[in-house]
């Protein structure tokens, strides 16, 4: 467990977080299983080069907001401990307090200095959309006309050229030329095979629900986390308020802690979870789940329609299936570009 997810999961303890059960997985039409199996190791290599990336890059803001509330906590301590006063005896070890405060701050602008020199966000960024690219290139492969030669080596831009939405990937358009002649071969006259048609729509319309349940679970988890961090800053800051108030009356350094403690802690959360973007990505998921919900409908109407024609026709919706697909693709690619931009503004840096 990465520190942002233990940090996540402590945040969430006792919620009861009602998560859709997972779809059953996608079966592949016998005809793709090369070229699945082909691409597989590249989509594995890159898809654990992109969680790593990306637990490293959220745990660091993470522990950059919720080490300067420590680093904060560390300067009062002294004053509420009361090992400032020169009369009390463990005046001599005040000192520690500061060391500790400089060391937690040393370790902040370690994170800050090393995410940044090293862009931990970009190579997240660019590692993950080269993971997904990758992983729907199977899916792909059959929308792509391999009759007609072309000079670009990535199938997303042969098949959505033009797409602005597009990322240029030198590693997919390097994987889509080494398995070009294994899927120009297997996929010869797929789309004149019925049994191939009514397999590959099938097996899209598992993928996209998967997408949704993927969907719908970041959801959940976003607005689950946005409410409890919600009130637990609602909580801090009334007991600063509380405590401002008894300072009235009561006179004591451990008041003052108080009153600077909390705000820093419920300040740190509140960036933390602003750069996370939860707000933003629980409002897109709950769009993409519907969005995708259209797609697979559409496809599965295509399929009822050949499906009710005595006998059934796959071939003369052939050409419906392959847009309705086509255009699912689309979204989850240009959904990825819109993810792309929302984090991209949020660099390391504090704020």
């Amino acid at each position: 467990m990465t520190f942002h997810q233990a940090v996540l999961r402590l945040l969430l303890l006792g919620s009861r977080l009602k998560l859709p059960p997972p779809p059953p997985k996608p079966r592949p039409p016998a005809r793709l299983l090369p070229l699945i199996d082909a691409v597989a190791p590249a989509h594995k290599a890159f898809d654990d080069r992109a969680v790593f990336a990306g637990h490293r890059y959220r745990s660091s803001f993470w522990a950059i907001y919720l080490l300067s509330a420590i680093a904060v906590l560390c300067a009062v301590m002294p004053l509420a401990l009361g090992w400032d006063s020169r009369a009390h005896a463990l005046h001599p070890f005040a000192g520690l307090w500061a060391v500790a405060e400089v060391c937690t701050i040393a370790v902040v602008s370690a994170i800050y200095w090393r995410g940044h020199r090293r862009d931990w966000q970009g190579e997240w960024l660019r590692t993950r959309t080269t993971a997904e690219l990758t992983w729907y290139l199977p899916l792909v492969a059959p929308l792509v006309d391999f009759s007609e030669a072309s000079g670009e080596g990535s199938w997303y831009r042969r098949v959505f050229d033009p797409g602005g939405h597009l990322p240029a990937t030198d590693d997919v358009a390097l994987l889509c030329a080494r398995n070009e002649a294994l899927a120009r071969r297997i996929l010869a006259g797929a789309w004149s095979d019925p049994e191939f048609i009514s397999s590959y729509s099938r097996w899209s319309i598992d993928i996209l629900l998967g997408q949704r349940h993927y969907h719908r679970r970041i959801a959940t988890i976003q607005h689950a986390l946005l409410h409890r961090v919600h009130r637990v800053n609602g909580v801090l800051f009334g007991l600063t308020a509380v405590g401002a108030m008894m300072h009235l009356w009561v006179h004591t350094l451990w008041l003052s802690l108080l009153t600077t403690f909390f705000p820093a802690l419920g300040a740190s959360l509140h960036g933390a979870l602003a750069q996370s973007e939860s707000y933003r990505l629980e409002a897109t998921s709950e769009r993409l789940v519907a969005d995708l919900q259209g797609a697979i409908i559409r496809i599965q109407l295509a399929l009822d329609t050949a499906n009710q024609s005595s006998p059934p026709d796959l071939l003369a919706v052939a050409e419906p299936i392959k847009e309705s697909i086509e255009a699912a693709v689309a979204l989850i690619l240009e959904e990825h570009q819109n993810w792309q931009m929302l984090v991209r503004p949020h660099l390391l840096p504090l704020g």
